[in-house]
């Protein structure tokens, strides 16, 4: 299968609360890029599903509010959906940016 992401995912264990069909809290982030991100959740939304996020990054101090839609969901344990960003806003692009390198520091 191609690999069709503009943007490289990095693993974390950020949390997000989110808010579609369902009001879900503290569920795992996966892995996430500038574009979205993947999360282990038994609160499936549909695809093309508009989600309300709310994400934390507690290791670096920050939290961040945006917008996304559901763009491929996996039925079958452990249950997951992937979530696209839509228009992020200057400074979360800056908060995430920072996370990211955050990350990838840690990696290295």
């Amino acid at each position: 299968m191609k690999e069709l992401r503009k943007q490289t995912r990095i693993e974390t264990k950020a949390l997000v609360d989110y808010t579609g069909t369902n009001a879900v809290l503290d569920h795992k982030i996966r892995d996430l890029s500038m574009g979205g991100m993947r999360i282990e959740t038994e609160f499936l939304e549909d695809e093309g599903a508009a989600v309300d996020l709310y994400i934390s990054l507690p290791e670096i101090g920050k939290s961040f509010e945006a917008e996304g839609v559901v763009v491929w969901v996996k039925l079958s344990p452990p249950k997951e959906m992937g979530i696209k960003f839509l228009s992020l806003s200057n400074e979360t692009r800056v908060v995430l940016k920072e996370y990211i390198a955050f990350l990838a520091g840690r990696k290295a």
